[in-house]
């Protein structure tokens, strides 16, 4: 059951993100990357297990934001998809400060939310900080080899697209895991996490191939 709501949730936020952009433009793109930037930084709490592996839920938001990027450097340029992330990385700090504030409250005796809000909202100071320095390091250098790659093979968008995210991903995956997680789990715990996110998100990667080329062709009308 699993793998078909994964399968439906990457193809909604796709299409999202396609559809959003040819209705919003560029500023579409923004606020989407910075709520899926927010909205992720909640679900990450969920793990689910799709096809023997197990994962975190955020990692579906968190990939679509390669997407939006990559449509944004393909079509506008490099600068914007730099300022959407700059832009998702304020609105992340500002969200995890109000949350975390939110939390110093004394809650009411007929209250029923604090317990809940404690799970979702309360912080591991080395895993928050890990996870927003890699989003934020791991999404500048997705742009960044996006735009090198683009300038060399310039009639080949799907390999641009597909290297610049899965050597990004990766790269994230095993760095994160690494500054998170060692010191609380075993060497091979932590390379077994970070193996197995980077695997669904190189499907991830493949599989937002097909949207790029819809929002470039329906959009645009330029081929390749």
């Amino acid at each position: 059951m699993n793998l078909g709501l994964a399968l439906i949730g990457l193809v909604l936020c796709f299409l999202t993100i396609v559809f959003i952009e040819k209705f919003l433009g560029k500023e579409g793109l923004y606020v989407w990357i910075s709520i899926a930037t927010i909205i992720a930084n909640i679900i990450v709490c969920k793990t689910i297990q799709i096809a023997g592996l197990t994962t975190s839920l955020g990692n579906i938001m968190f990939a679509s934001n390669y997407l939006a990027t990559d449509i944004l450097s393909e079509k506008y340029g490099s600068k914007y998809a730099y300022k959407a992330i700059n832009n998702a990385l304020v609105s992340t700090i500002v969200f995890l400060c109000v949350t975390q504030f939110s939390l110093l409250f004394i809650p009411a005796s007929t209250d029923v939310a604090q317990d809940a809000m404690k799970t979702l909202f309360s912080l591991n100071l080395r895993v928050s900080i890990s996870s927003l320095a890699l989003f934020y390091i791991s999404n500048k250098f997705d742009i960044y080899l996006f735009d090198k790659l683009r300038k060399k093979y310039p009639n080949k968008l799907w390999l641009r697209n597909n290297v610049s995210t899965m050597i990004s991903n990766c790269a994230e995956n095993y760095l994160f895991a690494i500054f998170a997680f060692i010191g609380i789990f075993d060497f091979g715990t932590v390379l077994s996490i970070a193996t197995t996110g980077s695997i669904i998100e190189v499907v991830v990667a493949l599989l937002d191939t097909p949207f790029l080329y819809l929002s470039k062709y329906k959009i645009v009308n330029r081929q390749e």
